[in-house]
């Protein structure tokens, strides 16, 4: 839709909303995946079998 002749609205369905909705989501949850990493670049690490088995412990 336009307005004054300059591209103005976006009609969708529910669905290709939520569809993109999703997709923005998703691509946030990448950019922090992506800093995290970053902030943790160099820092000692512990295997994910050994917090498991820590976390059993109690």
């Amino acid at each position: 839709m336009k307005k004054g002749g300059k591209k103005e609205f976006v009609v969708l369905s529910y669905e290709e909303y939520q569809a993109i909705e999703e997709l923005m989501e998703d691509y946030m949850d990448l950019i922090d995946l992506r800093e995290a990493k970053a902030e943790g670049q160099g820092q000692p690490s512990v295997p994910l079998d050994d917090v498991i088995k820590e976390l059993k412990k109690g």
